[in-house]
């Protein structure tokens, strides 16, 4: 477990960029805070850092965002604050096996109906920052976080 004090939001795409340094083959992220905490503004870092260009809309309305990596692999990023039941993800027909990353806002929406977490991430609005906690859920996110540490 990693803790980090994010004092603006240049200090959230730093650590958007050091997730996309060491992302590793494939990966799953859930992303938790409250309204406003910086989960879509971490993952946009995160997608910018690995090559997206264009508009990085959130999936708010949409439930699900796909973006093609330029490095091959697809990310999904989901936001699943509308989602009254877990079931309800069957019918936006994700396929685990297409997606390098998962990038997953309110995942306890979704709760058995969501591929392994490798990486937790909490946020919460710390004065004018945020405070992050990175929690390794698996031997892919504990390799991740060992390699974020030292980027």
């Amino acid at each position: 477990m990693s803790d980090f004090l994010l004092p603006d939001a240049a200090a959230t795409e730093a650590l958007g960029a050091r997730l996309a340094q060491t992302l590793p083959e494939r990966a799953v992220i859930q992303l938790h805070g409250d309204l406003g905490a910086g989960k879509s503004t971490l993952a946009r870092a995160l997608l910018r850092a690995l090559g997206v260009t264009g508009t990085i809309r959130s999936p708010t309305y949409t439930l699900v965002e796909q973006y093609a990596l330029p490095a091959g692999g697809l990310a999904l990023h989901l936001d699943l604050y509308r989602i009254g039941n877990p079931g309800e993800l069957e019918f936006l027909g994700l396929d685990p096996a297409e997606a390098r990353l998962w990038l997953v806002e309110w995942p306890e929406r979704g709760q058995g109906a969501l591929p392994p977490v490798d990486l937790d991430i909490a946020l919460a609005v710390d004065g004018d920052g945020r405070r992050c906690r990175l929690d390794a859920r698996t031997a892919t996110g504990r390799q991740w976080l060992a390699a974020i540490s030292m980027a």
